[in-house]
């Protein structure tokens, strides 16, 4: 479970007489369902809230945890646990061909280079992008750049899959895609997302505005009050 507790993130301004700038304001939450959307407009906070949930981005006040550790104080052992999908794969893919992506991933687990290259295989063939295996990730589409990332980061087993608007680089059939497979994980999936109908799939949904929650519920009337404070 991941528990967010009063969590403010704020740049402070880099000039005097400037304000500083509140990306998220004093945030609380309690993250147990097996599925849920984070939705808001661009610059509204939630790729920043989501950063929250592995450490990637520590709070300036307030408290975050998973399963009760601490994000800034026991930083590797939540990364261990939550595993997190960049919107763009690339920011992500440190190695020239998914097999070594996915084989990085590995070494920690395994100590054979050989065996992790069959495991890293294994591992893709799984996701369906097993023919890519050897190719550059940039010959790659953005759909199996994608699934490749996602098989790096669920290499290492996390408890959790946080992952940052993945469909929004997609076209409609490689969204299609990979919402059918997020779907289908065993694990936690906290998912940030514009597309209505992916945060529709979810078990509950959390709209974010101007760094604060202003609707948290099941997806039909969150995703409602979503509509209505854009159309304000």
């Amino acid at each position: 479970m991941i528990s967010v507790q009063e969590a403010s993130v704020v740049v402070p301004a880099h000039r005097r007489g400037e304000a500083d700038r509140v990306l998220l304001d004093r945030i609380s939450l309690e993250l147990t369902e097996h599925r849920i959307a984070v939705i808001g407009a661009n610059g509204s906070g939630k790729s920043t809230l989501l950063r929250l949930f592995n450490g990637l981005r520590a709070p300036t006040s307030g408290r975050v945890s998973v399963a009760g550790k601490d994000t800034v104080k026991d930083a590797a052992a939540v990364r261990a646990r939550v595993g997190f999908v960049f919107t763009d794969p690339l920011a992500q893919l440190l190695m020239s061909t998914p097999v070594e992506d996915v084989a990085l991933s590995l070494r920690a687990k395994v100590k054979d280079r050989a065996e992790r290259a069959r495991r890293a295989q294994e591992l893709l063939d799984l996701r369906g992008v097993g023919h890519t295996a050897h190719q550059s990730i940039y010959d790659l589409s953005g759909g199996e750049r994608q699934l490749v990332a996602l098989t790096s980061v669920l290499a290492v087993e996390p408890r959790i899959v946080v992952a940052d608007e993945p469909t929004t680089l997609l076209d409609l059939r490689n969204r299609g895609q990979l919402r059918e497979v997020l779907a289908g994980l065993p694990q936690q999936v906290i998912v940030s997302t514009h597309d209505l109908d992916f945060a529709a799939d979810a078990e509950r949904v959390i709209v974010v505005d101007a760094g604060r929650v202003i609707a948290d519920g099941e997806p039909r009337e969150a995703i409602a009050a979503y509509v209505a404070a854009m159309a304000r």
